[in-house]
C-alpha cells in the first residue's frame, strides 16, 4: 500500500522526490495543489479502493507523503 501511494505521488508530481524524502512538504514545495489533491484521492479510491472524500482531507494532515500513507491506512 505504501508502495502504491508512493507511485500515485510519483506520477502526480513528476519527481522522485516523494521516495527520497517521504517529510517532503507538498505543498511549500509546489508538487501538490488542490487539482492534484482531488487526482491523488481519485487514484487512492481507483488503485487502492479507499474512499476519501475531499471534505476530510485537512490539507495539514495530507502535507507530507508520510501523512498520507498514515491517513489512507486509517482509513482502510
Amino acid at each position: 500500500m505504501e508502495d502504491t501511494i508512493l507511485d500515485i505521488l510519483t506520477d502526480i508530481t513528476g519527481t522522485d522526490e516523494v521516495r527520497n524524502n517521504p517529510d517532503i512538504n507538498l505543498f511549500d514545495e509546489g508538487l501538490l495543489d488542490s487539482l492534484a489533491t482531488v487526482q491523488l484521492l481519485v487514484e487512492i479510491d481507483g488503485q487502492l479502493g479507499v474512499q476519501v472524500p475531499v471534505s476530510e482531507t485537512v490539507r495539514e494532515e495530507w502535507d507530507t507523503p508520510n501523512k498520507i500513507i498514515q491517513q489512507v491506512k486509517a482509513m482502510m
